[in-house]
C-alpha cells in the first residue's frame, strides 16, 4: 500500500514572498501536512485527529506537492488500532500546539510508523526556526494561546466505524 504525505501552503505564497522582511529570514510556506493511506487523508489540528477523502478539504484546495513516502506493510486493521491510539492519547485536540505539537508532528510519527520514513525535515523544523528569530519570540506568546485546524473533515475519534 502506497502512503503519501500532501503538502499544503497555508499562507498561499505569502510566506515566501513576505518572510524575509518580517522575519528577518527566508522560508518558503506555512506547511499544514497530512497523510494519506488505506483510501483516506488523515491529519491532525485542534480538534484532534481528523481524516477525509484525499485532497477534498476545501478550505486548503488541492495540496502544493505530494511527497511518496513509500509502501507500507502495516495491516489496515493494525493501522486503525494505532491510529485510534493516537487519537486518545498523544494527539487529542487538548494536546494540539501551532509550534511545538501540531499536524506535522502527527504526520511525521505516522508516517515513521507506517513506512519509517519522516516527512521532510524543511517541514519539521520550521517552528524551530521561525522561534529563533526576533520576530518569532515576539509572537510566541500569542500562537500559545491559539488552537486551529482545518474544518470539514470527520472526527477520527468520534466515528462509530473506521473510515
Amino acid at each position: 500500500m502506497h502512503v503519501k504525505c500532501y503538502i499544503y501552503d497555508l499562507s498561499k505564497g505569502m510566506a515566501r514572498a513576505m518572510s524575509l522582511p518580517i522575519l528577518g529570514t527566508q522560508i518558503d510556506g506555512i506547511w499544514h501536512t497530512s497523510i494519506v493511506v488505506f483510501g483516506s487523508e488523515y491529519f491532525y489540528g485542534g480538534t484532534g485527529v481528523e481524516y477525509c477523502d484525499p485532497g477534498q478539504l476545501a478550505v486548503l484546495g488541492p495540496p502544493d506537492t505530494i511527497c511518496n513516502l513509500g509502501e507500507t506493510e502495516v495491516t489496515e486493521d493494525l493501522f486503525f488500532e494505532y491510529l485510534s491510539s493516537m487519537s486518545e492519547n498523544r494527539f487529542s485536540g487538548r494536546e494540539y500546539h501551532l509550534f511545538n505539537h501540531n499536524c506535522n508532528t502527527f504526520s511525521n510519527e505516522l508516517a515513521q510508523f507506517l513506512t519509517g520514513n519522516a516527512i521532510p525535515s524543511n517541514i519539521t523544523s520550521l517552528p524551530e526556526h521561525v522561534l529563533s528569530t526576533p520576530f518569532g519570540q515576539m509572537i510566541k506568546p500569542f500562537v500559545d494561546a491559539l488552537t486551529v485546524g482545518p474544518q470539514g473533515a470527520h472526527s477520527f475519534s468520534d466515528s462509530v466505524h473506521q473510515p
